[in-house]
């Protein structure tokens, strides 16, 4: 993993079904399946640090994502290098996508105008798939990479 700038997806899934208390937000009921968590990098350390900061379980947690990691595991990573912020497109894109509910709005979102930045599935998405979506729906993208984690 580059320090470089760019956009990513978080890959979930949970440890447990207990609800789990999302800062300010409220509580959100924690069910089976699999959670997509987009965001982007482009502050110091740019992709690297953000993940590094993702992978582990924080004890003091700034964001709504930091709390919903204290009960999932990370699955897999989907990110890219692409020096243009596409968290929002990438949002959208898989809000759009077939059987993927919101499970809770305003997580993630709070700096924009999306509903949410965290959406669930019953099924486990993939890779090929969300390439598929991102060069059909967003011109001139970069290469989308995955890394896998082990349960």
């Amino acid at each position: 993993m580059e320090a470089s700038s760019g956009t990513y997806a978080l890959i979930l899934i949970p440890q447990s079904s207990k609800p789990v208390k999302i800062g300010k937000l409220g509580l959100l009921q924690v069910r089976a399946g699999y959670y997509i968590y987009v965001g982007s990098a482009f502050g110091p350390g740019g992709l690297k640090a953000r993940i590094a900061h993702h992978k582990k379980v924080s004890d003091r947690p700034r964001w709504h994502i930091d709390y919903l990691r204290s009960v999932t595991h990370l699955k897999e990573l989907w990110y890219s290098y692409d020096p243009r912020p596409r968290e929002h497109q990438w949002a959208d894109i898989i809000a759009g996508a077939a059987g993927v509910t919101v499970p809770f709005p305003g997580f993630g979102s709070s700096d924009c105008n999306c509903k949410s930045h965290l959406y669930f599935l019953k099924s486990k998405p993939t890779i090929e798939s969300f390439r598929r979506w991102v060069h059909a729906n967003i011109e001139d993208h970069e290469e989308v990479f995955i890394e896998k984690f082990s349960a």
